[in-house]
């Protein structure tokens, strides 16, 4: 009975040290303890420059938007028990209005860890004004993703959608195959 209890006990302490690596990972490089805004705002736009020169087609569907939440680091982290973090900022007319933190959380067969950016197209001034009003926005199964072509050209029926929000997700790195923002939960932040 005692080899059963060891067993358990070092079980136990395996997936509490799981946790607790997965907790560390998803905070790399996120910036927290960052310099505030600036820093903030120095990665955003990093991040829209190497989206718009990449990927060309992208700058029609910014310039069909109302605002654009960049999230420039989103790093993910799991071992059957998962989570996500990073920080951004909505820009109104490419000013920096709010900053916003998402975090992600989810179970499941998965390991590894991964980090990736993404940008949230407010289509509509409705959309817009949602996702400001409220404590916090959840980003549901209704959200639009859209898919650059080998070009870089953004698929011409995202462009001619009537979705209120398109997300793009790109620059992904790691061993966490795909990248879903369902279920992340934007919320805003003093930085």
């Amino acid at each position: 009975m005692r080899d059963g209890k060891m067993t358990s006990l070092y079980s136990r302490r395996g997936f509490i040290g799981a946790m607790g690596a997965t907790t560390a990972l998803a905070a790399c490089g996120n910036g927290v303890g960052s310099q505030g805004g600036a820093t903030i705002d120095s990665r955003v736009d990093g991040t829209r420059d190497y989206l718009f020169s990449r990927y060309p087609g992208t700058t029609d569907l910014a310039d069909k938007s109302y605002g654009i939440l960049w999230m420039p680091l989103i790093t993910k982290a799991g071992l059957w028990f998962g989570g996500a973090y990073g920080r951004g900022a909505l820009r109104v007319d490419n000013v920096t209005v709010d900053y916003y933190s998402a975090t992600q959380a989810s179970f499941g067969p998965q390991i590894g860890a991964q980090q990736y950016a993404h940008a949230l197209f407010f289509m509509t001034p409705e959309a817009l004004r949602k996702f400001r009003s409220g404590p916090g926005w959840s980003a549901g199964a209704d959200l639009e993703y859209a898919f650059m072509d080998d070009a870089g050209a953004v698929a011409a029926d995202t462009l001619t959608s009537l979705d209120p929000v398109i997300a793009l997700v790109f620059g992904q790195q790691g061993l966490i195959a795909g990248a879903s923002l369902e279920g992340t939960k934007y919320t805003r932040i003093i930085p």
